[in-house]
């Protein structure tokens, strides 16, 4: 967005993730955030603190079932949508026919029919839609963009990926409604889309052919009791039985979690958000293989496991001049969930305890290896989150984020978003199916094409 006239702005979905974007839109001048919209007045009400915090007005309170109008009513240009993900299809192409610019949390959406239908409407009405693919705006990420895109190790002729998620982490997308492969996708599409997303960058290249393996292998009842992590409760607050259990989440303990959640259950909502990760209910998996083919002819060998001692991801790409390597070390060992939560950083809701490194190693053939050097950024998702905001919002204007850099290249386009999808997607049916899955054919042709 280049101009910076006055931009009348509504939230959809007023959860956790959801506070980043009401921040960053209020604190911008340029930005008036005039409605928000959720199934729960208590969540609205805390967003409309956030606001008046900085100083704004609070903004109208909907229903999202009266989403429609409310773009009318209110006149709304543009739109942040941060529901459920399986919901986000229905905003999105609302939002879009109504002329607004949108912007989505990632995943765009959770199956291949929804996603057809988000791309079918941006190319009938010809509108604005961007992805929050936060981990492009890393800047490890963006010099491991820059050294492929300059040939550092020539034609990548295949990718190695392996993401672990902390027992601390990990677990939290088993206490809430991510839990649902109907609601969320499964992780292979809420979590790992982000990682899909940066391998195609990173090759500019898009996947054809995925096969998956995988299963839940450590939480759910079965597992937990076959290894005796299980405690005998259905959700955390209020039980004595997950008074000791370092899985469980206690909403109590944090105010924001508390305003939330709890607050909002005292008030009527049906929102449970501290399940037993050892509990029934669960079809998502925990560990997951998938083995990826791109237009290109390079391949990934990809891993995702949510039950690990610590936290982080190594990429290894092998090219025909090469190999290129980064090791991110994002939490590098979990506190007992009494510890002091002194120095420790917010992770999605969770804490986080010593982040470690993050190391660039570049592998010329005939050559000394090299550690590369590359700038380091303040802020979560190694300070990712903060230069996505420039780039989607434009600055701040106080000149606080005055060295958040855009990204290399340009932020994620819906087709981006699909694409990053596809490979999730791909990968369930893969999963149900046990054969490998054609992930050119989930969109149509034109979708497909690059542009």
């Amino acid at each position: 967005m280049t101009a910076l006239t006055t931009r009348r702005a509504a939230v959809v979905g007023t959860g956790h993730r959801a506070q980043m974007y009401t921040q960053a839109l209020g604190a911008r001048a340029h930005y008036d955030v005039v409605a928000l919209a959720d199934p729960s007045p208590t969540r609205i009400a805390h967003h409309n603190r956030l606001l008046t915090g900085l100083g704004r007005p609070e903004a109208t309170a909907t229903a999202p079932d009266d989403f429609a109008d409310l773009l009318r009513r209110e006149r709304i240009d543009e739109v942040v949508v941060t529901t459920v993900d399986a919901t986000h299809d229905h905003y999105i192409i609302t939002a879009l026919e109504a002329g607004c610019r949108v912007v989505t949390e990632k995943p765009l959406t959770t199956d291949a029919a929804k996603c057809r239908a988000i791309l079918d409407t941006l190319e009938r009405t010809g509108g604005d839609l961007s992805v929050g693919f936060n981990y492009r705006y890393n800047p490890a990420h963006e010099k491991v963009w820059q050294l492929l895109a300059d040939g550092a190790i020539g034609e990548v002729r295949s990718v190695h990926f392996e993401w672990l998620l902390d027992v601390r982490h990990g677990a939290d997308y088993f206490r809430r409604w991510h839990r649902e492969k109907r609601r969320s996708g499964g992780l292979l599409v809420h979590k790992s889309g982000h990682h899909f997303d940066l391998v195609n960058w990173w090759l500019n290249a898009t996947p054809s052919r995925v096969h998956a393996e995988g299963g839940l292998v450590f939480y759910g009842r079965g597992n937990g009791e076959a290894t005796g992590l299980r405690r005998d409760y259905e959700r955390a607050h209020g039980d004595a039985a997950a008074a000791d259990d370092p899985y469980a989440i206690h909403l109590a303990d944090d105010p924001g979690l508390t305003a939330l959640y709890l607050d909002a259950e005292a008030a009527g909502d049906t929102y449970v958000r501290d399940r037993n990760v050892f509990g029934d209910g669960i079809d998502i998996e925990d560990d997951l293989a998938v083995l990826v083919r791109y237009d290109t002819g390079a391949t990934m060998t990809y891993h995702l496991t949510a039950y690990s001692p610590w936290e982080g991801y190594r990429v290894m790409f092998n090219g025909t001049a090469g190999r290129l390597e980064l090791e991110v070390e994002e939490n590098t060992w979990q506190p007992p969930r009494t510890a002091a939560p002194g120095g420790e950083a917010a992770h999605g809701g969770v804490l986080m305890a010593n982040p470690g490194r993050t190391r660039i190693l570049l592998r010329p053939l005939w050559e000394e290896p090299r550690e590369v050097t590359f700038e380091v950024a303040a802020g979560s998702h190694g300070g990712g989150d903060l230069r996505m905001l420039k780039e989607l919002f434009g600055p701040l204007g106080d000149g606080s984020d005055e060295g958040a850099a855009p990204a290399a290249g340009k932020g994620a386009t819906a087709r981006d978003g699909a694409f990053a999808l596809a490979v999730g997607i791909a990968g369930n049916e893969s999963l149900a199916t046990g054969r490998p899955v054609d992930a050119t054919d989930l969109f149509g042709e034109r979708h497909t094409t690059k542009h």
